[in-house]
């Protein structure tokens, strides 16, 4: 188990640090790393392990399997018809069988099947491997400093343009995931100080934590857009509702009244969000753009259908539509990626997989007699996510992808797990 704990290190650190760095292969060795990581946990992995995984995915085992198996439908051949509508154009104009894949780039598919089944991957074995709290505590640092990173470029683009680029999507997703896990390090270090555990260190493991989150908030809350500062605010407001329930000690019936209220209020807020400008419903949260662009995103959305036109075939089909041909048509967020890539099936597939995960992490944390900020932080994380994917495409990159795939790993893992072993 421990070359799979090492692989898994190894997969979210380089992938994350080589992407921020502007590096092409980060994505590729974070995916061979990934891979190396479920082939050593599947050799070494015991019964206990297996029966812990089984319990960690109690609510979510079959779903998690959903978003690889629409992609892989993509490489099936189906009939066209309920594919893009090119491939009608397509047919009309050359003739031949009106069945075969659906993708419009099987090569593209394929990268991003590989890159779900590597996220896929991840989840699992962090569920086996961080079963013992020293190493579920390690990896929570690891996660909480290359979000860190992440936070300080976007700080440092401030002073500097052009050091962070195009990375900026993604500096601005690790900064919104930093808020979380750091508010986690210092929730580690003071149920640490509250125990038999040296005060000293804990205070250190605290300051390192209030500094990373600070970092994190003025990322996220000073220099990012609006709907990405109330992303981080959607998940602040998880943990500390998770926070108040577990230490008021409040009773089935006050707890679940209190939870429905923060439902009705968040459900409150995002409307106004959503309300606050018109159009289709995935771009109301994206930045202002030109109009020509709306225009050609517009139109690629109406023509999307069940099945979508291939993932990770947004830029390819984007060319049919961009008005300048100098101009490539660039996904606004992460939600109108899934949904031109994979149509209805696949946006439907995300979000429900992200709103199961989100309630086990949520019923966890509660559950927990010790280390419930692993699982709470998990689902802050998701919240996060589930809105930062409506509001920007920083989601899209590949380090993003697996490190979000080991945050839920670690707080499925640790909603169900005792002490360490």
């Amino acid at each position: 188990m421990s070359l799979a704990y090492f692989a898994l290190i190894v997969a979210i650190v380089s992938a994350s640090a080589l992407e921020i760095a502007g590096a092409k292969f980060g994505a590729q060795l974070g995916m061979m790393a990934a891979a190396l990581s479920l082939l050593a946990a599947a050799f070494s992995a015991g019964k206990a392990d297996y029966e812990h995984y089984l319990r960690a995915t109690a609510w979510c085992r079959w779903v998690l399997i959903a978003i690889p198996l629409c992609i892989a439908a993509q490489l099936a051949p189906l009939w066209l018809s309920l594919a893009h509508p090119i491939w009608a154009g397509t047919h009309d104009a050359l003739g031949g069988l009106p069945f075969g894949p659906i993708t419009a780039d099987v090569g593209l598919t394929l990268n991003a099947l590989f890159l779900a089944l590597a996220a896929l991957s991840l989840v699992g074995v962090t569920i086996v491997v961080v079963r013992d709290r020293g190493r579920a505590e390690l990896v929570l640092f690891v996660l909480s400093g290359i979000a860190t990173v992440g936070a300080l470029t976007l700080n440092l683009h401030w002073l500097s343009p052009g050091l962070v680029g195009a990375a900026s999507d993604l500096a601005t997703t690790f900064a919104g995931l930093g808020i979380m896990l750091n508010l986690s390090v210092m929730l580690l270090a003071a149920e640490r100080a509250e125990t038999r555990h040296s005060v000293v260190r804990s205070l250190a493991i605290g300051l390192c934590g209030l500094v990373g989150a600070l970092a994190s908030a003025v990322a996220i809350f000073g220099l990012s857009g609006t709907n990405s500062a109330f992303a981080a605010a959607f998940g602040l407001v998880l943990i500390l509702l998770i926070l108040v329930i577990r230490r008021l000690d409040l009773s089935p019936l006050a707890a679940g009244a209190m939870s429905v209220a923060a439902l009705v209020g968040a459900t409150i807020v995002l409307s106004f969000l959503f309300e606050k400008s018109s159009g289709p419903i995935l771009l109301r949260l994206v930045p202002d753009m030109a109009a020509e662009t709306r225009a050609a995103l517009e139109r690629m959305l109406a023509d999307t259908r069940w099945f979508g036109a291939g993932a990770g075939t947004f830029s390819a089909v984007g060319r049919i539509y961009q008005s300048d041909p100098g101009a490539a048509l660039l996904a606004p967020s992460a939600a109108t990626a899934i949904f031109a890539d994979t149509g209805w099936l696949g946006l439907a597939a995300a979000l429900m997989l992200s709103v199961v995960a989100l309630l086990r992490l949520f019923f966890g944390a509660l559950q927990r007699g010790r280390d419930s900020f692993f699982p709470a932080a998990a689902a802050a994380c998701l919240v996060f996510a589930l809105i930062q994917g409506f509001a920007s495409p920083g989601l899209l990159y590949p380090a993003a992808i697996l490190c979000l795939s080991v945050i839920v790993g670690l707080g499925l893992s640790q909603s169900v797990s005792q002490s360490s072993r």
